[in-house]
């Protein structure tokens, strides 16, 4: 071989290792634009993921949002600002039974076992209205929503009538249905719809039901809920009557059996 073709081919061997050089560089360089894309994509992905979290956690909870509402829907057959009040009666009934009541709370699902008949039949025979007032402090107690859930499922029935709410308030405190104070069952909208079926109004009443599901009344529900609150009265069930609390023998707490209550009663009645 010339040594000219000698120079010619070591010419044309760098050649072929600069051009080959400078593809791998460009292969490299290609890699690592990918890898750092990626990358960002994974901390944009991440941050956008935290974010969410964030968010999510500082979103309102359904129970705060229903709280804070400022156009709330109140049942019909209440008064008052945003539906609050509650009265039950005859408007001949010259004065008004005050209940104060936690549906979760099970001494007031006793004292409805024990007086509520009584209670109903006075009610329908004039001697006095009702004015009821609900409480949510069980689930402040025990982390639950059961109180607020049932609250507004009343709220749902005394939209269907009175006589539904009343009804609907008993099976809800009835010995057969009524949960343990620990056991929040009352949260589940299935559950109160269970309960409503064994009350003639409400059974397959697919209004009521759906106002149950939708949580059409939870911004009542709170709003009621408030007003215990302000009310000043320290726990359930709390019985008063112009003014008065009425209590059973030990003069301490609500009359718990049928006995006492008419003794309560008939003496708050000639007050």
């Amino acid at each position: 071989m010339s040594n000219r073709n000698s120079q010619a081919n070591k010419a044309a061997a760098r050649e072929r290792l600069r051009a080959e050089r400078e593809r791998q560089a460009k292969k490299d360089k290609t890699r690592r634009q990918i890898l750092v894309g990626v990358s960002v994509v994974g901390v944009l992905a991440i941050a956008g993921a935290v974010g969410w979290g964030v968010m999510q956690m500082n979103k309102p909870s359904q129970w705060e949002a229903a709280k804070d509402a400022k156009n709330v829907t109140a049942p019909r057959n209440t008064s008052g600002k945003d539906g609050t009040t509650v009265v039950i009666g005859k408007p001949t009934a010259k004065k008004t039974l005050e209940l104060y009541e936690d549906l979760r709370c099970p001494i007031c699902g006793t004292l409805e076992q024990s007086i509520g008949e009584t209670v109903h039949k006075d009610v329908d025979a004039g001697k006095y209205k009702i004015k009821y007032v609900g409480a949510t402090f069980i689930d402040g107690m025990t982390g639950g929503e059961g109180s607020k859930n049932a609250l507004s499922a009343v709220g749902a029935a005394l939209n269907v009538s009175p006589e539904a709410f009343l009804d609907y308030k008993s099976a809800l405190y009835s010995a057969k249905y009524h949960p343990e104070e620990t056991d929040d069952k009352f949260k589940d909208d299935a559950y109160l719809i269970k309960i409503a079926d064994t009350v003639d109004a409400l059974k397959g009443n697919k209004a009521f039901q759906k106002d149950v599901e939708d949580g059409t009344y939870d911004g009542w529900a709170m709003k009621m809920s408030a007003t215990f609150d302000k009310s000043g009265v320290q726990g359930t069930p709390t019985l008063k009557m112009d003014g008065k609390t009425l209590t059973g023998a030990d003069g301490k707490n609500a009359p718990m059996t049928v006995a006492d209550f008419n003794t309560a009663i008939t003496a708050a009645l000639k007050g």
